[in-house]
């Protein structure tokens, strides 16, 4: 694998932890980086064997239910650290209520109307989740990530704050 993908380096960053099914894989993206980075079912499923078939993770235990674990290689954990100490590049912004909201001439006012509901609600339960990870959080790194969750949710609420109740 010449250049890692964010998903792919994300997967072997939770196997650093240590083994994990695929199931174990999107659980623990969604706790530890779900507020900014998502990772899919699928994608997770898509991406562990091809780390496998480029010697970065290797098969663990057969778990139940035909659960499989991944282990991190030697040459994952040389990927994943290439990875981490490269160039970043560019953020993309992956927001399904902006992607509605520029749709949002579609809807009918009520459907409008409850979109913004709805979504006021989950970014002050996000904003909630992020204070109290900002608590929790154990280093500088964990702690300034939490925060900027909360200023990410917080920025959130201020946009559906300026939009018209009409």
């Amino acid at each position: 694998m010449s250049e890692l993908n964010a998903t792919a380096a994300a997967l072997l960053g939770l196997l650093h932890d240590g083994p994990a099914t695929g199931g174990q894989l999107v659980a623990g993206a969604g706790e530890r980086f779900g507020a900014f980075f998502s990772v899919t079912r699928s994608q997770v499923y898509r991406e562990l064997p091809a780390l496998s078939k480029e010697g970065l993770v290797r098969l663990g235990k057969q778990g139940p239910r035909s659960s499989q674990q991944y282990l991190i290689t030697a040459a994952g954990k040389k990927a994943f650290k290439a990875w981490l100490t490269s160039e970043a590049g560019p953020d993309h912004l992956r927001s399904p209520l902006i992607l509605r909201l520029v749709h949002a001439g579609s809807l009918t006012a009520k459907q409008r109307q409850s979109l913004l509901e709805s979504a006021r609600t989950s970014y002050s339960q996000q904003l909630d989740d992020a204070k109290a990870a900002t608590k929790a959080a154990d280093g500088p790194y964990e702690k300034a990530v939490a925060e900027f969750a909360q200023a990410q949710a917080k920025a959130a609420l201020k946009l559906l704050d300026a939009i018209p109740a009409a």
